[in-house]
């Protein structure tokens, strides 16, 4: 079978914990990623997401609940036996070894005889595999003489090798410089989509998450806070904090009463009914910043402008709201000039997302 229809098996974690010492990390994972898709799994420092990625490659065993590739139980399964691929950080390629010799390390049985009968076949794969990546006339190199991004694709390369059904990434772009990054992990989603091959990344990166991914799963405190496409997590995320996690947010305290919320900057419409008190959020690209006395509807505004700061293909306005501690960055459109001290109102674009208080 080619490396690039090679199909992916569907994970599935069943109530799954685990901790260090005693120590409870995650708690009751229900997750389930289906066949030849991506899951990105999103949290801060200290989230859990690495140990779940260590439970499901058998790196780390499962206190409680269950692990299925393709309808398989595997978490009672040691690591060599799951089918499971691991693309670590930065990328371990043993630096001895050429770019095919690293690809193969995985196909290599120990048995002698075995070995020496399916060379053939391991040099076939190897081939196979590295022409997938686009370095298959980078055989013979060593990792030294590669770039950062060639030997991510190496990394990758090794790990779908030997046909496994999931294919695990652990932060593998985090060691890349920022202008290397972005193409790297693009080159990296459309190859994993093009072997057919189902998997997980594991990120902090937000924007990593959102852009790789057919769905992100957000973890805080060992817990599954929401999973969705990264479209609906960025514009309907169930909580603040998946919203500060997905990207940047404006946060004002705010009244539901059905479709619309009152708040420092007047009612606002809402994009589901609510009730009570609460907050309101956007991302900061569905307001406008518009200084007041330049439009009749603003009347005197309803904040200050501390500081504009300058981003290339954006100018950000940040603003402090009159009568409260609140202070945000908005992106100024169009011709509009706001100046520090400048009295500004803010304009919404879009419904706002209302969070009931705790």
């Amino acid at each position: 079978m080619s490396a690039r229809r090679r199909p992916g098996g569907e994970l599935q974690l069943v109530g799954v914990s685990g901790g260090y010492g005693g120590h409870s990390v995650v708690r009751g994972i229900d997750l389930t990623v289906e066949a030849g898709t991506s899951l990105a799994v999103l949290g801060a420092s200290g989230s859990g997401k690495t140990t779940v990625l260590r439970m499901i490659a058998g790196l780390h065993p499962v206190s409680a609940g269950r692990i299925l590739l393709e309808g398989r139980r595997v978490d009672t399964l040691p690591a060599q036996r799951r089918g499971v691929g691991l693309v670590p950080q930065q990328g371990a390629l043993f630096p001895h070894l050429s770019v095919a010799r690293n690809v193969g390390f995985g196909l290599v049985p120990a048995d002698p005889v075995a070995r020496w009968r399916g060379r053939a076949a391991r040099a076939a794969r190897v081939r196979e595999v590295l022409d997938l990546v686009g370095l298959a006339n980078r055989a013979g190199d060593k990792p030294s003489q590669l770039s950062g991004g060639q030997q991510q694709r190496v990394a990758l390369a090794r790990a779908l090798a030997p046909g496994a059904g999931l294919i695990l990434l652990d932060e593998p772009f985090s060691a890349l410089d920022a202008a290397l990054r972005g193409r790297v992990r693009a080159e990296v989603a459309a190859l994993l989509a093009e072997s057919g091959a189902t998997s997980v990344l594991v990120t902090h990166d937000r924007e990593e998450a959102l852009a790789t991914a057919d769905r992100v799963a957000v973890l805080i405190d060992g817990e599954l806070a929401q999973v969705d496409t990264p479209e609906r997590l960025y514009l309907h995320p169930a909580s603040r904090e998946v919203a500060q996690l997905s990207g940047e947010t404006v946060v004002l305290p705010a009244t539901a009463d059905g479709g619309s919320a009152h708040t420092v900057i007047g009612a606002v419409p809402l994009d589901s009914a609510a009730q009570g008190a609460g907050t309101v959020l956007w991302r900061p690209e569905s307001l406008e910043v518009l200084r007041a006395g330049d439009d009749d509807e603003v009347g005197r505004g309803h904040g200050v402008c501390a500081g504009v700061e300058f981003h290339g293909a954006t100018t950000l306005v940040r603003l402090w709201f009159d009568g409260t501690d609140r202070s945000c960055a908005v992106p100024v459109r169009g011709g509009e000039r706001v100046g520090v001290g400048d009295r500004v109102a803010v304009r919404p674009l879009r419904p706002a997302v209302f969070h009931p208080a705790p």
